[in-house]
C-alpha cells in the first residue's frame, strides 16, 4: 500500500469515524481508488482548511443536490468528531433552505435529523 493511500483511508476515518474504511470493499473499483487516494489522499488531507471547514463546504454542495442521504453521512461524521451541535446544524438547515431551495433544504433537514436520531440512540446504546 503506498502512501497516498495510507493517507486517503486515514484521513476517510478521521472524517467520517474510526473503522469507517473497514467498511470499504477489500477489491477496489477505479471509483473507490480514486476516492480513497485522490480526494481524501491528496484532497481532504491537504493544510489550510480544518476538516469542519471542508465538511461544510460539502454540506453546501450536498444541500444543492437534495441529497439527504449524503447529508446523513456527513452529519453523522460531524456528529461523531463534534465538530458540530445539533443546534448548530438546525441553524445551518434554515440557512441553507434560502439558498438550496425550500424543497432541497427540507432534504437537508431530513438527512440531518435522521442522523441526529441515530446518534442519540448510539449514545444510549453505548451508556
Amino acid at each position: 500500500m503506498d502512501e497516498t493511500t495510507k493517507t486517503g483511508l486515514k484521513t476517510m476515518d478521521e472524517v467520517y469515524g474510526p473503522g469507517f474504511t473497514d467498511s470499504l470493499p477489500a477489491e477496489r473499483s477505479p471509483m473507490l481508488e480514486k476516492t480513497v487516494d485522490h480526494l481524501f489522499g491528496e484532497i481532504w488531507s491537504r493544510p489550510g482548511l480544518s476538516v469542519r471547514d471542508r465538511r461544510l463546504l460539502v454540506l453546501g454542495a450536498t444541500a444543492a443536490l437534495g441529497r439527504a442521504d449524503l447529508i446523513e453521512i456527513q452529519v453523522r461524521g460531524a456528529l461523531h468528531n463534534g465538530e458540530l451541535s445539533a443546534e448548530q446544524l438546525r441553524e445551518a438547515v434554515l440557512h441553507l433552505q434560502y439558498y438550496v431551495g425550500w424543497g432541497n433544504g427540507t432534504q437537508v433537514n431530513n438527512g440531518v435529523e435522521a442522523a441526529l436520531r441515530a446518534h442519540v440512540a448510539e449514545e444510549k446504546e453505548n451508556s
